[in-house]
């Protein structure tokens, strides 16, 4: 049985962990959905010179932007798509993401999701991608790794591995 080592990383004896992840995505009739998936590809190697091994997934190599966001409390970013596939990495404070299935998930510091809902379409309340804000009485921020290129758009729920 795997063991929770944190909010996010599960590791089952010596094994490789794994970290999960929402993935925000969008169907073929264009209606939103999250799932919870894992990064369960790691390899034990060092990143060089006297380093100890350690765990380490390279998920992608691609040209991506880098964006820092902070939110006020009781921020809400009403119905949007992702401006493009991006991880999101909660620094502090906590968020919530609502997609148009009505799942409502929320996040705080450490844990992760993939914003991959860029083909929505609008239902018959207007709404389409999803709405997101923040949580709570503190400061929201967040890392977001917006990734360029084609091959990012459309991705089913756990494509990355």
């Amino acid at each position: 049985m795997a063991e929770p080592i944190g909010n996010n990383i599960t590791q089952e004896g010596n094994g490789p962990p794994e970290l999960s992840y929402w993935h925000v995505w969008a169907d073929e009739n264009g209606v939103t959905h999250q799932t919870r998936c894992a990064l369960s590809d790691f390899k034990e190697e060092s990143v060089g010179g006297k380093a100890a091994p350690e765990w380490i997934e390279t998920l992608l190599t691609s040209k991506a932007n880098v964006v820092f966001f902070v939110q006020p409390v009781g921020w809400v970013g009403d119905w949007h798509p992702n401006p493009k596939p991006q991880w999101i990495v909660t620094l502090s404070g906590r968020w919530f993401v609502e997609t148009m299935d009505r799942t409502r998930v929320e996040m705080g510091p450490g844990e992760v999701s993939f914003g991959g809902d860029q083909t929505t379409k609008a239902d018959a309340q207007g709404r389409f991608g999803h709405r997101s804000g923040t949580v709570g009485d503190e400061l929201l921020s967040l890392m977001a790794i917006q990734l360029d290129g084609e091959e990012w758009l459309g991705l089913k729920p756990c494509s990355f591995k």
